[in-house]
């Protein structure tokens, strides 16, 4: 049975909460760098600050897609208590976060902040999934990715805003400016106005209507007898994996944050091994086997498209932690954070961020479903990519702050890419009662990355160009040219034009 078809009106309301959960990520992506510099962190220690973004939403995002697979509120619904809790609860971090006293409570406040996102965000996915005809999947990633964009442009351009009616735009040092802290106060109110707007004005199939709506493989039971049959030895290579990264850190003396990383690879292999032996024990309806036996059995789509995530969200990290100090240092002379000219840059940067976030919602709904319509949506991300390596390219060969302008332009185009093209490709070969759970794990190949841009990358800076940022820029478009690379993989096995 055929869902029915969405009108312009419900693709709206089924996105437009994620206006106010992308406000919340651009306030965090422009800002948190700049709110760890003026309470003091040295530039060589702020991947380490970050990590807390990339490793929460590695952790929630696959229990909570889990989690909202199964769930079911009455009138509330399905993914929808997840949207209203996780709104909830960014929306007092945003409120708090300003108030931060020392580095270590911004980190900390920055660890709950990306996790409430990340319980808001995920389901959003899932629920364009669960809402939309096939033929409609295209259409719904490219509103969402519209509203993306509109979020970010309104959370960037807050504090320059705040500037612009007469608020403080310079703090005392250790001290947060107060165009920043109003940003923030403002942005929570958004976020949580425009999820409330989605929880009230959508309404979700009950699961006797959705059941109609299911494809084949969306039990568990065939993916835990899987993993059953495999061996521990897989468990223990990733626990071994992580042991030698720990004895590398000793050895080279590396950043402290490395360790987190072989923490994590011992932790999963872990919890590979403790999923494996659930399963044999005939014990098919637990979380970690099921949420471990999807992953080992996603399809060969997603398989390759993982790839292409890998190194697209590597190269977005870089930008998000590094161009306020880049932007600083080489376009407007100054690497003290105390500085008027350095805040006058990382207001700068907020424009900057505005400019690629308008354009990527602009690309979103003209020249995105133009493109996948002509050459297929494979070819069409090949582009978006090859986009984003131009633009972080030209970082190197323009010095006039205006003119990155420019540079953005093209990155707003590879941003627009990243956020529909994979997600159109991925909806349409998900069974329906798993799109939650598989849109979950398909975010590690999101996470995993931004891991390890977060612990290696000042490591790499410290040994290699102390002191200058711009050449994580280079890392970055080599990363985009591996990552279109791959999805020519994608392309050859889907052949197809999108639906």
């Amino acid at each position: 049975m055929e869902k029915p078809r969405q009108s312009r009106a419900g693709l709206w309301n089924i996105n437009f909460g994620f206006f106010g959960i992308q406000i919340g990520f651009a306030l965090q992506n422009a800002n948190m760098s700049r709110i760890f510099q003026s309470l003091g962190e040295d530039i060589e220690k702020l991947p380490g600050l970050w990590v807390a973004a990339p490793l929460t939403g590695l952790l929630v995002q696959p229990i909570v897609g889990h989690l909202s697979d199964r769930t079911w509120l009455g009138r509330l619904g399905r993914r929808r208590p997840y949207f209203l809790a996780g709104a909830v609860l960014a929306a007092i971090a945003l409120f708090v976060m300003p108030q931060s006293p020392s580095i270590w409570f911004a980190a900390t406040m920055l660890w709950i902040l990306d996790a409430s996102l990340n319980v808001s965000m995920e389901p959003f996915r899932a629920f364009v999934g669960d809402m939309l005809r096939v033929d409609q999947h295209s259409a719904g990633y490219a509103v969402q990715t519209a509203f993306i964009g509109a979020g970010a442009v309104a959370g960037s351009l807050f504090p320059m805003l705040m500037e612009a009616i007469g608020v403080s735009n310079v703090a005392p040092p250790g001290e947060i400016p107060d165009t920043v802290r109003y940003a923030f106060w403002f942005g929570g109110l958004a976020l949580f106005l425009s999820v409330m707007w989605t929880v009230i004005a959508t309404s979700e199939y009950d699961p006797a209507r959705m059941a109609t709506f299911e494809t084949p493989g969306g039990s568990d039971e065939p993916a835990v007898r899987a993993l059953a049959s495999r061996s521990h030895g897989a468990g223990l290579g990733w626990a071994a994996a992580g042991v030698c990264v720990i004895l590398i850190q000793r050895e080279f003396a590396l950043l402290r944050e490395v360790l987190l990383l072989g923490a994590l690879l011992i932790g999963y292999g872990i919890a590979t091994s403790a999923a494996i032996a659930l399963a044999r024990r005939g014990k098919e309806k637990n979380m970690l086997s099921a949420i471990v036996g999807d992953f080992a059995g996603m399809p060969p789509v997603m398989k390759r498209l993982a790839m292409v995530q890998f190194f697209s969200w590597s190269a977005l990290f870089v930008m998000w932690i590094n161009t306020t100090p880049i932007v600083a240092q080489y376009h407007f002379g100054t690497t003290d954070a105390a500085s008027a000219a350095y805040q006058t840059a990382a207001n700068w940067v907020g424009v900057l961020f505005a400019v690629y976030n308008g354009v990527a919602a602009f690309a979103a709904l003209t020249l995105l479903p133009h493109l996948s319509r002509r050459i297929g949506q494979a070819r069409t991300h090949i582009a978006g990519l090859a986009c984003g390596a131009i633009g972080y390219g030209s970082f190197f060969l323009i010095r006039d702050p205006v003119q990155l302008v420019a540079s953005e332009i093209f990155i707003g185009a590879f941003w627009a890419s990243v956020l529909a093209m994979p997600y159109a490709i991925l909806a349409s070969s998900l069974p329906q009662s798993k799109l939650g759970v598989y849109m979950g794990l398909f975010n590690i190949f999101v996470v995993v990355p931004q891991l390890l841009v977060a612990t290696v990358m000042g490591s790499i800076m410290q040994a290699l160009f102390p002191g200058e940022p711009i050449y994580t820029m280079a890392f970055a478009a080599g990363t985009l040219v591996i990552a279109a690379a791959a999805m020519m993989r994608v392309s050859a096995l889907t052949n197809k034009s999108p639906s």
